[in-house]
């Protein structure tokens, strides 16, 4: 069967965007995890597959894939991504579209200058949310990797995240930490793993191990679970940069109890048809 993909990027993070083939199915996890090599397939971090709206008061529903197969429940730049497919296929009135996802919904807005905004919810600190084993909430957690202890935070983006605090970004130990944390017993359903440099009181500097695909150019979700801990630990202001390796995205978080947005660019690299087992 003959599946059409638009190959898209939000700074690097990149992804195939499908409407769901004919009953629904999506490819097999081995076929994904063919299609997101970067020498004999695609290449892709994610493939984000779109499914007819469940609520009328919605554009699409969308699931996420990461590049090993599995499906996750949330992706920031992805949703952005979709929403800029959406809009230019003239789905977005006024500028503004709400869309559906395993996380629950997002509500997306078209920037100026080609810039995407979605609206990611109330980041979650509940142990639970994650899951993350915990005996209760806390700030920062001791977390043993390796026979060493490191101090992350915990916070759920729909997603769940690990964030270390460090003092270089750049000299983090990312191929080290990141799986270890990523597939730590006390993350049952594994972690994406944040290393965020706090240059000051609105800019950061982030590296992200995402969960079942790897170091990437860029992580939204990342960023706001980044931006989220920084602020509650009272280190950052309401509105951050956060520096990545594929570019710049901004993050906008009032404070507890309060929807974090995330914006950035979102941009088509190609579209392309690829053959999948029916």
């Amino acid at each position: 069967m003959r599946l059409e993909f638009t190959k898209m990027h939000g700074l690097g993070n990149d992804f195939i965007v499908f409407d769901a083939p004919s009953g629904g199915a999506p490819p097999a996890a081995e076929r994904l995890r063919q299609l997101a090599d970067r020498h004999t397939g695609i290449g892709f971090d994610q493939a984000l597959m779109l499914e007819p709206a469940r609520r009328a008061d919605t554009a699409v529903y969308y699931r996420i894939f990461n590049a090993d197969g599995f499906e996750v429940e949330q992706c920031g730049n992805g949703a952005r991504c979709i929403a800029a497919l959406l809009a230019r296929r003239g789905r977005a009135q006024a500028g503004n579209l709400t869309m559906d996802s395993p996380a629950g919904l997002i509500r997306a807005r078209i920037e100026r200058e080609g810039l995407v905004s979605v609206d990611m919810g109330v980041p979650d600190f509940n142990p639970a949310a994650l899951p993350f084993d915990a005996s209760s909430e806390a700030h920062v957690y001791p977390l043993e990797v390796g026979g060493n202890e490191v101090e992350i935070g915990a916070v759920s983006m729909g997603n769940p995240h690990a964030v270390l605090t460090v003092a270089s970004a750049a000299a983090a130990p990312v191929d080290r930490l990141g799986p270890a944390i990523e597939r730590h017993p006390r993350f049952p359903k594994r972690v994406n793993v944040g290393f965020m440099e706090i240059v000051d009181r609105g800019h950061i500097r982030l590296r992200v191990y995402e969960r079942g695909t790897g170091e990437t150019l860029a992580c939204g979700t990342g960023a706001c679970a980044a931006v989220a801990v920084g602020r509650r630990h009272g280190r950052l202001d309401e509105r951050v940069g956060v520096k990545v390796a594929g570019g710049e995205l901004t993050v906008t978080w009032p404070g507890p109890g309060r929807n974090i947005w995330l914006t950035g660019p979102a941009e088509v690299s190609f579209t392309g048809t690829v053959e999948i087992d029916a």
